[in-house]
């Protein structure tokens, strides 16, 4: 079974991009800290952490930046698999 390797990348890049800007609206909304607390909270954590001010320009760059990295990975991926699947022939 083959895969389109630039599809994989899209898909992986696509599905980083919507949990990271998930994460900068409820920055945004200033839900964030309250969440993380939450997730220290139920796994017996302090919470170390403190969750700063949104700033439109860093959240841009945080989702642009994991497109591009799930771009990437999903691409080599999906090339990878490829090449190994042919081998099987």
């Amino acid at each position: 079974m083959r895969t389109s390797p630039f599809r994989l990348g899209l898909v992986i890049g696509l599905v980083l991009a919507f949990c990271h800007a998930f994460w900068a609206a409820l920055v945004a909304l200033g839900w964030a800290q309250t969440i993380l607390d939450f997730i220290f909270w139920a796994h017996f954590i302090s919470p170390p952490y403190q969750v700063s001010a949104f700033d439109l320009s860093r959240a841009l760059a945080l989702v642009g930046f994991t497109f591009t990295v799930g771009l990437f990975l999903g691409t080599a991926g999906g090339a990878l698999w490829n090449r190994l699947a042919s081998n099987r022939d």
